[in-house]
């Protein structure tokens, strides 16, 4: 992968300066060149680090992903059996195909301590929470024991 290279009257006018100004900066040091015969260059990721921008490679190139852990006690291996198929179906159901919720639930029968670990879009992975609030918080015999959130 080659970066892209300026000269310094190319970086003048980006930036809206003088190509003196230019080749102060470079001298004293505050801008990175390569000097190729008589003239210098600049690399693109040089130029982001004195304007302060981040390099092309690091800025954010997608949607944002969420993770969230959530953790139960309190449950029985029936009830962290329904409310694991549950949150999975309601996971695979009703969001975008194209950025898929992950979900793994882990059930820890000595602790009666269930986990849910919940992967993706802020929106979605909103939602989900808010359906296992639901569930949690209501007397509708889902859970048979009294289930806190954590």
């Amino acid at each position: 992968m080659t970066e892209e290279m300026y000269s310094v009257e190319q970086v003048a006018d980006r930036l809206n300066l003088h190509v003196r100004t230019v080749r102060g900066y470079i001298r004293s040091g505050r801008l990175r060149a390569v000097r190729i015969g008589k003239q210098y260059r600049i690399a693109a990721s040089d130029l982001d680090a004195l304007t302060g921008q981040a390099p092309a490679a690091t800025r954010a190139s997608g949607p944002a992903e969420v993770s969230s852990i959530v953790q139960i006690d309190g449950v029985d291996r029936a009830a962290a059996d329904r409310l694991g198929t549950l949150v999975l179906t309601s996971a695979n159901t009703g969001h975008d195909q194209a950025h898929p919720l992950r979900v793994q639930t882990v059930h820890d029968e000595e602790r009666h301590r269930m986990k849910i670990i919940i992967l993706g879009d802020p929106a979605a992975t909103a939602e989900l929470l808010h359906l296992l609030d639901a569930v949690l918080n209501a007397d509708n015999g889902l859970l048979d024991r009294e289930v806190r959130d954590v």
